[in-house]
């Protein structure tokens, strides 16, 4: 029987080892086009990335013309994508161009009002899947330099968000719609030919942007989930290094990339490819079961109306967002190590519809008073809890965010291991806030005197015992 035993208990131990190597040897796949950052980015330029926190998503092109309607038919689809959503031949989209006439656009304006709102970066898009640049590209004759218009919008822009203080990124499709080499596949020696022009164009025009506007500060890939760029994965590692040779410091989103086997965003060994992961579209990690991505810089962002990109004519076909639902899922991204960005869609005009002004109004007002829980800070290690959010600040602080005022008057905060709570005041004005601890790493903390009657922060010193610093420190990296 004991020789039964050991025998067991060997093939157990062999069989073990073998699942181990297997696993270790899948963990091993050799990749040329694989992830090339060593977890988080610590440069100065990914830290202002991360600290900047709060930004502003710019959706403007020809599809602001139409607003979502097509020879009398309104389509409750995403406007910029109106020319899919209505089977609009390439040649006669592009007539739009004949009506481009954004004679209320004023950049100035654009960047103060980003700027009121609290935000520190901007992302515009240069060109969507229609093709149509906002930039007087050489490489295609379907730019703003074509129009009655002729200014250089983006050139524009750029100055007059750097001048508010705002950092720039650009939005950049390699879809494009208006390109006759551009395939989905890749069928035939014929398609690999085109697309491999289409490729060479494709570098052109990033050339041309990077040289052209040299403060931008991050390049937001979008148009890279068809088979032809999953199947050319050494162009989105290529792109990808070539614009930070020219670009020092530059992020690229992991929507570029694709591996060797055409995984897009995480790479065959689970790796994130690109500085930051950018699937985060309408939607946001779960703060309970979600906790991996605090490992990686994130960014999400979203739109006011449900499912409005661009400039679409009737925001009643959709649901629309309030200013505290904004601010809650701004706050709820930087509680998970997260940036947000907030989607504009300006008119065809130039102008800013009176719903997005209304809203940007009022995010700032927030800000103003807030942002100190917002910029800057990081995950804090806390456990979610029904009243809102924590976030930590630089110096070590806890910041409570309060977005649901409980009847008790008590909001529960259990703290890691080691972690306790020596103060707690109400961030605007210093009022200082009742903490009771009602057993080993929970407190109860009192609600302001007054009830603020919007989202409000309590800031918690903290004192981490001796001997839990790293274990503090390692569930907050």
């Amino acid at each position: 029987m004991r020789n039964k035993l050991i025998i067991f208990l060997v093939l157990l131990i062999s069989a073990t080892s073998v699942v181990c190597a297997q696993e270790a040897k899948k963990e091993m796949i050799p990749l040329k086009y694989g992830a090339t950052n060593e977890g988080k980015r610590q440069d100065p330029a990914m830290q202002k990335f991360r600290d900047n926190r709060l930004g502003i998503f710019i959706h403007w092109g020809l599809y602001a013309i139409p607003g979502g309607e097509w020879n009398g038919k309104v389509y409750g689809g995403a406007a910029e994508w109106l020319k899919s959503w209505a089977k609009v031949p390439a040649d006669d989209w592009m007539k739009l161009m004949d009506q481009w006439n954004p004679n209320k656009f004023n950049a100035k304006q654009w960047a103060k009002m980003a700027k009121d709102m609290g935000a520190k970066y901007v992302k515009i898009t240069t060109k969507h899947h229609e093709g149509f640049c906002l930039w007087p590209s050489k490489y295609s004759k379907y730019t703003v330099a074509q129009t009655h218009d002729k200014r250089d919008l983006l050139g524009e822009m750029v100055k007059a968000y750097n001048d508010e203080g705002i950092d720039v990124h650009f939005y950049f499709s390699v879809m494009d719609w208006s390109h006759p080499d551009y395939r989905y596949s890749i069928k035939s020696e014929e398609d690999s030919i085109a697309f491999n022009r289409f490729l060479e164009f494709t570098d052109n025009q990033l050339k041309e942007l990077a040289t052209r506007y040299p403060t931008v500060k991050d390049f937001w890939f979008d148009g890279t989930w068809d088979a032809s760029v999953k199947k050319n994965s050494w162009w989105t590692a290529h792109a990808e290094q070539m614009l930070k040779e020219m670009v020092p410091g530059v992020t690229i989103n992991s929507r570029l990339r694709a591996d060797d086997k055409g995984k897009r965003h995480f790479d065959s060994n689970g790796r994130l490819m690109g500085d930051y992961e950018s699937g985060y579209e309408r939607r946001l990690p779960d703060p309970v079961k979600d906790l991996k991505v605090t490992q990686w810089d994130w960014e999400g962002c979203m739109t006011i109306p449900e499912n409005q990109w661009g400039y679409h004519k009737d925001w009643s076909l959709s649901y629309v967002k309030t200013p505290i639902e904004v601010i809650d899922r701004v706050v709820h991204a930087v509680s998970m190590g997260g940036n947000m960005v907030v989607n504009f869609g300006p008119q065809a005009d130039g102008d800013f519809r009176p719903e997005e002004k209304a809203l940007s109004a009022a995010i700032g007002k927030w800000t103003k008073r807030y942002g100190a829980a917002i910029y800057g800070c990081d995950y804090a290690g806390f456990d979610k809890q029904d009243w809102g959010y924590y976030t930590r600040g630089k110096n070590g602080e806890v910041y409570m965010v309060v977005f649901n005022q409980p009847y008790s008057e008590r909001l529960i905060v259990k703290t890691p291991k080691g972690i306790s709570i020596e103060k707690a005041s109400l961030l605007t004005t210093g009022e200082d806030i009742t903490v009771v601890e009602t057993t080993r790493n929970e407190y109860n903390v009192s609600v302001p005197k007054k009830n603020p009657g919007e989202p409000y922060v309590i800031q918690l010193k903290i004192r981490v015992a001796e001997g839990t610093k790293g274990v503090y420190r390692d569930a907050l990296t």
